[in-house]
């Protein structure tokens, strides 16, 4: 399961409900998954690198 940064709890929680997305970018694509913290249920975005 991917992890990623709640702004709010301001702790690293696991993402509920993930999906992949991409982003745009200067150097090319960028892989990245969003969701919700599983805590508060505020969205979680988490960019993963370049896509392959």
């Amino acid at each position: 399961m991917p992890e990623g940064r709640c702004m709010k709890c301001k702790k690293q929680v696991t993402i509920k409900d993930p999906k992949d997305t991409t982003i745009k970018s200067r150097g090319g694509e960028l892989a990245a998954v969003h969701g919700v913290c599983p805590t508060c249920g505020t969205k979680v975005f988490r960019i993963m690198g370049k896509k392959k």
